[in-house]
């Protein structure tokens, strides 16, 4: 299907009036939760999934996408005008967003930064429409060992990548993996790991793991914090929201550059927005000729890593859609949803589904005019939110999270899962293990698992199929080279020390 052809069905698919108003929902919900500090996107849509059992696969779809590209966009607001980022990726807009607050220009960052992320979401959008469809058709040549290579492959890369010590990524990935065995095989039909426990012969609920592992904990992590940052609110008028030629030229070419890097980290397995932001601002601050202004109330030191950010966000469905490897942990809970609407991200998933991607793309573009639209007006709503005390929206988080999980099996059962690795993924946090590659180990070790049978099958219990066939062995090379990247340095300390 060409690109005219494509855009016309998912005009056809999205611009309904079900599809514009899940679409205006998910992104504000979306910015809401950007501003909220410490809960995050992630969070969002874990609690946000049991909704979407309700509502048909296309909806759903666009209603979770919504928030998390919505989030990125809100983030940025508390980051600036309060030096409180309201997500991880945002923590980066802070150095130099809340500086310029301080000198009466938080309106001006806060412009910058609503057109900087459209930007970046755009050319990933465009990179998501010309590229995703031609991966996918080379991925059709793809057997099962192929698929539990790049599987692998994406797994150490989620570990590997993320922020944080990367043996410690790799150890929460095979918990994951470990996680995901429990209940009946597939394959042999025995009980596995359930411990007498009928609940647990369908495995753990996705939903109650991830609202736990990103909900819960998150919200038990930042119950300590002090209720108001240092510092006031800013006033944001309309008329301070205007830049200067000045500011607009310096926001160009780092815009583009970090629209760019953001991109490319997107489509990395593992790699995610955060790492993104952090990439952009870091290449932005060594290539400038005055690195002294950053910290200080730079431009570039906001339009970077926010174009980086979205950038990323966007990126991240092509490998999920094309391959059926998340991007990071955010698109691994939503290929979760995918799965449990009977939709398999796979290459066959352009010709098979055209109009469930083309339909995503157009509300891509869609959700991210809305953002542009609603972000500037909102500003002063979402400020006045940031005064509600913890004490009052903490306990409102967790009941939702309770009813929504309930309200998938109208099962107790789930919600002591919930409780459970809610504490889990708090003691996770406490001692530096990331709970994201958990989360993508155990949606996709079900698949790892079943593409590595069948290619075992296939080829009568020859383990050499896996480096026989030369696509696969080049994915397990790069998975060995990425261990070794970790290895090396690490007995390379042990043996200084």
């Amino acid at each position: 299907m060409d690109l005219i052809s494509g855009l016309s069905l998912g005009i056809q698919t999205a611009v309904t009036t079900e599809g514009l108003l899940f679409c205006l929902i998910g992104v504000t919900v979306g910015m809401l939760i950007g501003v909220l500090p410490g809960i995050g996107p992630l969070a969002a849509v874990a609690m946000l999934l049991p909704v979407t059992y309700h509502l048909q696969p296309m909806s759903a779809l666009i209603m979770l996408a919504g928030i998390f590209y919505g989030a990125q966009y809100g983030g940025s607001t508390a980051s600036i005008l309060l030096n409180l980022p309201g997500t991880s990726t945002t923590a980066v807009t802070a150095i130099d967003g809340y500086p310029m607050t301080k000198q009466g220009r938080g309106g001006v960052a806060l412009f910058i930064t609503t057109i900087t992320s459209f930007a970046g979401g755009c050319f990933a959008i465009v990179l998501l429409m010309s590229f995703a469809p031609k991966l996918g058709q080379m991925a059709l040549a793809f057997s099962s060992a192929e698929y539990f290579s790049i599987m692998l492959l994406g797994l150490v890369a989620a570990a590997t990548m993320s922020l944080g010590s990367p043996i410690k990524g790799i150890l929460a990935v095979v918990a994951g993996l470990l996680l995901s065995t429990i209940g009946i095989d597939s394959t042999s039909g025995e009980v596995r790991y359930t411990f007498g426990l009928l609940r647990l012969q369908d495995g753990i609920n996705l939903v109650a793991m991830a609202m736990g592992l990103f909900g819960v904990a998150e919200i038990l992590k930042n119950a300590g914090t002090p209720e108001r940052p240092k510092g006031t609110i800013s006033k944001v008028r309309m008329r301070d929201l205007i830049p200067t030629r000045e500011d607009l030229r310096l926001a160009v070419k780092p815009t583009v550059r970090g629209s760019i890097v953001g991109s490319f980290i997107g489509v990395l397995p593992g790699a995610g927005p955060t790492l993104a932001a952090f990439l952009a601002y870091a290449i932005e601050k060594r290539s400038s000729k005055t690195p002294e202004r950053f910290g200080r109330g730079a431009i570039e030191g906001i339009s970077a890593p926010e174009a980086a950010n979205n950038a990323s966000t966007q990126a991240a469905f092509i490998p999920t859609l094309a391959l059926g490897i998340p991007g990071d942990a955010t698109m691994a809970v939503l290929m979760g949803a995918m799965l449990i609407h009977g939709i398999v991200p796979r290459p066959e998933l352009f010709t098979t589904n055209p109009d469930l991607f083309w339909g995503l793309v157009v509300s891509f573009w869609i959700g991210n005019l809305m953002l542009l639209i609603l972000n500037i007006p909102l500003i002063g709503v979402w400020v006045r939110i940031l005064t509600v005390p913890k004490r009052v929206l903490f306990p409102l988080i967790i009941f939702f999270i309770c009813v929504g999980v309930y309200s998938v099996n109208n099962s107790a059962f789930d919600v002591y899962v919930v409780i459970a690795f809610g504490l889990i993924g708090y003691i996770m946090s406490q001692y530096g293990y990331p709970p994201a590659p958990m989360l993508m180990g155990f949606i996709l070790g079900p698949l790892l698992e079943q593409h590595f049978r069948r290619a075992l099958l296939f080829s009568r219990g020859d383990m050499a199929t896996f480096i026989e066939r030369p696509i696969s062995a080049t994915f397990l090379v790069l998975t060995v080279l990425l261990i070794a990247s970790i290895a090396v340095p690490f007995l390379r300390r042990k043996r200084t020390a």
